[in-house]
């Protein structure tokens, strides 16, 4: 492990490096190494974005305990009596007519602002500490996610206060992803990223299960609970974040030399050749990069492509984020229909699936080094599993959960990489020259556009799912289908360049004296 001794630069390093490290390595009385540095990015990172997914998911789980007994238009009389038995009489003024729209309302509300807000979040996370600017998202998302919750007891049945506090909570999530994807780009190079941020973006599926299961456990002391509870998880989160998370090397003043893992980001040249993102004088040099700005962001190759690409993609996979706990409460598996309780239990799988997409869809970009090739297969692959769980999930459970976690695997495989592999080797593209200072505002772009789409899938099915839930999965397929279609000219870009190469390679062993028979 080496680290930056330069005495100009020592009392800026104190100021920058977090408390909580500066107390390890007074305990230790030792400096931590490079690769500690990194094992500690990777578990607050990923605890962070888990806390921020499991307060977004609440919402989901508590829809059937606000409005118990909306039903498509061909349900019985007898459906809904027991609808009404098992999940009660629900909340104004979300119980009414018209409560599955106004829930679906809430979605877009809290999704539109989150995808605006992403926007300037990447722009301002470019320009200044990550560390601070994570920390204050998280506190301020924990504190409006809670203030939905206070509406319980405060016995609050104005729809606008609701609304107005989904909308800050959705300012403040859209802190997140900008910022620990950029972070972690600024710790881990290229060489298997796919795979590394596929594992690590599971993250967001054990958000989704942890925030489903709290508040499902939570909601027979009353839904508030399973608001506030994680609200203040995301807010102690946010205080770890404050205390341990190294925003990037230079700020406490450690490089790799010593470690020599070939883990600083690093930019490929030609086929063979390649070189660090941030060369030996990028301590020196830093100060001088310049954010990219916002256009020149989106003129990076293959930024709009997958921007628009994750746009559809984050349709499909928010709609079952928001709205999967209801559909599955509100359909009867082998004859019968679940509570709230366990419906949100079950939809928990689909995230497990979601786990084993991300994971496989990393690995598989990294062997084919092909990241249009793999998220466009994924999404073809998702429209027959959308159309198997709709028209075959009601069969029994076991059909159920085999098809739910087959869907979770091909929604969220091209949604996690996208959000991460993609983002980060786009972020330190060569068109940059090694300008560090791009992740978060091109992360910012491409998740930013996605949610502009999982603004708007939501809000459809609020409305689509009163009439006909066969309408909904038909326009996710559709969705799935447009996402890949934005891909194509990445694909055949990709499938081209692997041909021209398998046509070199055969060439040089051919011609080569070293090639014996």
């Amino acid at each position: 492990m080496g680290s930056i001794s330069n005495p100009e630069n020592e009392q800026n390093i104190i100021k920058t490096k977090p408390q909580g490290i500066q107390f390890i390595e007074y305990t230790k009385n030792s400096t931590l190494s490079y690769k500690t540095h990194q094992s500690i990015v990777l578990i607050i990172t990923f605890l962070a974005y888990a806390s921020y997914h499991a307060a977004r998911k609440t919402t989901s789980i508590i829809k059937s305990s606000l409005d118990p007994q909306s039903q498509s238009s061909n349900d019985t009389l007898q459906s809904i009596s027991l609808l009404s038995w098992l999940l009660g009489s629900g909340w104004a003024p979300f119980n009414g007519a018209n409560g599955t729209g106004l829930l679906g309302d809430l979605d877009l509300a809290f999704l539109f602002v989150y995808a605006i807000g992403m926007f300037f979040s990447g722009h301002i996370g470019d320009r200044m500490n990550l560390r601070v600017f994570l920390t204050i998202g998280m506190v301020g998302t924990g504190l409006f996610t809670s203030l939905f919750g206070v509406g319980y007891w405060a016995n609050i049945h104005f729809f606008y206060y609701y609304l107005v506090v989904q909308m800050l909570a959705g300012l403040f999530q859209s802190t997140g992803w900008p910022s620990v994807v950029a972070v972690v780009g600024n710790w881990f190079g290229k060489s298997k990223r796919g795979l590394i941020m596929g594992i690590w973006n599971a993250h967001t599926s054990i958000g989704n299960i942890s925030g489903s299961l709290i508040a499902s456990y939570f909601l027979k002391y009353g839904w508030g609970w399973s608001m506030v509870v994680p609200g203040l998880m995301i807010t102690i989160v946010g205080l770890l974040v404050f205390l341990f998370l190294p925003v990037d090397p230079e700020s406490v003043g450690v490089d790799k030399d010593g470690d020599g893992d070939g883990d600083k980001p690093v930019e490929k040249i030609g086929a063979e050749v390649t070189k660090p993102l941030l060369s030996s004088k990028a301590n020196i040099q830093k100060e001088k990069e310049s954010p990219v700005g916002f256009i020149e962001a989106w003129k990076i190759p293959g930024v709009a492509p997958f921007a628009f690409c994750l746009f559809f993609a984050k349709l499909v996979a928010y709609t079952f984020l928001y709205w999967l706990p209801f559909y599955i409460s509100h359909t009867a598996i082998d004859g019968e229909y679940l509570s709230d309780v366990a419906a949100g239990n079950l939809s928990t799988l689909f995230d497990v699936g979601g786990v084993v997409g991300g994971i496989l869809a990393g690995h598989i970009s990294d062997r084919l080094n092909a990241r249009a090739i793999t998220a466009a297969s994924f999404m073809y692959c998702a429209i027959p599993a959308l159309y198997f769980y709709r028209n075959y999930g009601h069969v029994s459970m076991t059909i159920n959960i085999i098809l739910m976690l087959i869907t979770g695997m091909f929604v969220n495989g091209p949604y996690a990489l996208i959000t991460t592999a993609v983002s980060t080797d786009l972020g330190t593209h060569r068109s940059l020259r090694g300008n560090s200072r791009a992740l978060a505002t091109v992360t910012a772009i491409i998740d930013g556009t996605g949610s502009i789409g999982a603004a708007i899938g939501p809000l459809l099915t609020g409305y689509i799912s009163t009439r006909s839930w066969s309408a909904v999965f038909t326009m996710l397929m559709v969705a799935a289908f447009v996402a890949g279609l934005f891909l194509t000219r990445l694909v055949v870009a990709e499938i081209a360049s692997k041909w021209e190469d398998s046509r070199r390679g055969s060439i040089s062993i051919r011609r080569s004296p070293l090639v014996e028979v």
